[in-house]
């Protein structure tokens, strides 16, 4: 575990463990690095090098005003790998996470990257607009903000108690353990940081930046994820990459990664391997 500062005076924080081809793990919002766990765990005990950040006004890392866009989320990555001057790295992103990595890829190249997963994640665009009618109505988002601006402990327990779990579908039996350390993360981070990132997440159009990566991109997503919907995101992005694989699942949440780790880490190692 360490802490890198970036150009902007930023202080990021890292967890870095074994060795072997490294995996980088990007995080959703408005979590941090410990939301890996499952999936830190178990490729560090199959011989990889397990990398994970805090995002910038996330978890541990310094709770900045400024750079909540996904512009310095990805450079706040390219600096990491650098820093730790990683090849042939592997990068795995959730949700707002899968974004970032987008981002970096096209931002800052593929130099150092062999294979990227792309779990849940945002692209190509969240929000509803004329070419992206599928999408959520900008109201949604609107509301996140809303309730984070008023109640965002409550806000929290209730995204997690909810719709990111699955918790909220008929015959779940929700995980009091799961929901807590959600919110646990949740309120680790800042809240400037997590108000401005719903805009971040949301608002982003990675379509152009999807036509540009060419190393092979896993896609994991399930129809029946109540954050991130289906329609708009998983199946839109395999189209626009060059070599994706998009692999869809039926019943699984938002949060898979730590609901249902063991079939997730499964599928991701078989294509790490492939």
């Amino acid at each position: 575990m360490g802490t890198i500062t970036t150009n902007d005076g930023t202080e990021i924080y890292y967890k870095d463990w074994g060795a072997g081809q490294p995996i980088v793990f990007s995080h959703g919002w408005p979590l941090s690095a410990d939301d890996w766990d499952a999936q830190l765990l178990f490729f560090l005990h199959h011989g990889y090098r397990v990398i994970a950040h805090d995002r910038r006004g996330h978890g541990r890392s310094e709770q900045t005003g400024e750079g909540h866009d996904m512009d310095h989320y990805a450079d706040d990555l390219a600096a990491l790998t650098a820093h730790l001057d990683l090849s042939n790295a592997i990068h795995v992103g959730h949700s707002t996470g899968g974004g970032e990595v987008v981002r970096y890829l096209a931002r800052h190249g593929e130099g150092r990257v062999a294979k990227a997963a792309l779990l849940c994640a945002v692209p190509p665009l969240m929000v509803r607009t004329e070419s992206n009618p599928d999408g959520l109505p900008k109201d949604v988002f609107d509301d996140f903000q809303r309730q984070l601006a008023e109640n965002r402990s409550q806000f929290y327990r209730d995204i997690a108690a909810g719709p990111f779990y699955g918790f909220n579908r008929p015959g779940a039996e929700p995980s009091e353990a799961v929901i807590q350390n959600w919110w646990r993360q949740g309120m680790m981070g800042g809240a400037k940081a997590h108000y401005d990132g719903v805009v971040a997440f949301s608002q982003t159009d990675f379509t152009d930046d999807l036509k540009r990566i060419t190393v092979p991109v896993l896609v994991m997503h399930s129809q029946d994820d109540q954050v991130v919907p289906y329609v708009a995101s998983g199946p839109l992005s395999a189209k626009l990459l060059r070599d994706a694989t998009l692999h869809t699942y039926e019943n699984f949440p938002h949060g898979m990664p730590t609901t249902q780790a063991e079939t997730i880490n499964a599928d991701l190692l078989e294509f790490l391997r492939g």
